[in-house]
């Protein structure tokens, strides 16, 4: 059978103190050692709540949030790499006669990486680099929506 001791924290130690575990008797005196009421002490350079803050409001409590004007439209373009084209090219297109046909119509093509093969990219826009690297490897962009292309 096993035994289950109780925890040495739970038997109001001190000798004839009567501090229970507390410390020394004036620890124990007014509300100064609690260290304040609510979220006291979580200010942005205090370290008083810092654990129990991060625990129940993540990474976001800390540091300014801002805001943008109504008129400011965000930048949602989504952007991808040559580089992750060419590593799962059968993931983004199919394999024909002509080279690998890539449709990505609501992206942006990014100029990072190497072009091995030949592509053929529905794309919305694509960087200068990208361009060249895709013609250099005999492979062309066409663009969704009617652009022109600076040579």
């Amino acid at each position: 059978m096993k035994i289950i001791k109780r925890k040495k924290e739970s038997r109001m130690h001190g000798r004839k103190m009567g501090t229970h575990g507390g410390g020394c008797r004036k620890n124990r005196k007014g509300h100064g050692h609690r260290g304040g009421v609510g979220m006291a002490g979580s200010g942005k350079r205090a370290d008083h709540k810092k654990t129990l803050i991060i625990k129940n409001h993540g990474h976001n409590y800390f540091g300014k949030k801002g805001f943008t004007s109504i008129g400011t439209k965000r930048d949602t373009r989504q952007r991808i790499n040559l580089r992750d084209i060419e590593l799962s090219l059968e993931k983004y297109g199919k394999k024909t006669s002509a080279g690998y046909e890539i449709n990505l119509k609501d992206y942006k093509i990014l100029g990072v990486g190497e072009v091995k093969n030949k592509l053929i990219i529905t794309c919305k826009e694509a960087s200068k680099s990208a361009i060249e690297k895709i013609k250099k490897a005999g492979g062309s962009l066409i663009f969704s929506i009617a652009k022109e292309v600076k040579k």
